[in-house]
């Protein structure tokens, strides 16, 4: 149980990394001294950021798998790694962007990555 409890815990730290890698240089225009950075620069900014998410997913990985002494499948940990890449997205886009994209089938569609998570545990 604790190695399950830690490899999420460091799912999510990595995830959150990755998610402002990926998108969080999108607000840079609206941030002063970064508005007008190269696109070299913002890839070398995001490669940095980049660092931090793998120094988080791969222990994630090593300790999670189960050939390894971990809880975890393999099919398991990237059903557990994509659910939450989706959460800290939605709540990154809702706190940084201001967005509020959670419709109906926003909902559903988080139903069925649930459904999905039980389906692989079952």
């Amino acid at each position: 149980m604790k190695r399950a409890i830690f490899t999420i815990l460091l799912l999510i730290l990595s995830n959150t990394f990755m998610t402002f890698a990926w998108y969080g240089h999108l607000k840079f225009k609206s941030m002063k001294g970064f508005e007008s950075l190269p696109l070299f620069a913002i890839i070398l900014i995001s490669w940095g950021i980049a660092l931090f998410e793998y120094s988080f997913q791969v222990p994630a990985n090593r300790i999670g798998f189960e050939e390894n002494g971990g809880p975890f499948s393999l099919l398991q940990l990237k059903v557990i790694q994509e659910v939450i890449t989706l959460s800290v997205f939605v709540i990154f886009s809702a706190v940084v962007f201001k967005t509020n994209i959670l419709q109906l089938h926003h909902i559903a569609g988080f139903g069925c990555l649930i459904l999905a998570v039980y389906l692989l545990f079952k």
